[in-house]
């Protein structure tokens, strides 16, 4: 799967995704192969998953920290206030 379509996942589609390939090579019944492949997305899914949660922190310290409405990027507004 590349980043285009990693990109699309929400962040609990991937956490799912992510629990179920640590659940599959837990119960090491894949072969080697499949192992490997399994550990290398698991791995992306991870990155993914803590770039997510990295962004996530990022807004709400940005929101935390902000003094002032008009200091608060558009992109966090879900309204405009007259």
């Amino acid at each position: 799967m590349n980043d285009n379509e990693l990109e699309k996942l929400t962040f609990e589609e991937a956490m799912q995704e992510l629990e179920k390939l640590v659940d599959s090579l837990d119960k090491g019944d894949a072969s080697l192969d499949e192992a490997i492949a399994a550990y290398d997305r698991g791995s992306q899914l991870k990155d993914y998953c803590q770039k997510k949660l990295h962004d996530a922190k990022m807004k709400v310290e940005t929101i935390q920290s902000s003094e002032n409405i008009d200091t608060i990027p558009k992109k966090l507004s879900p309204f405009k206030s007259d």
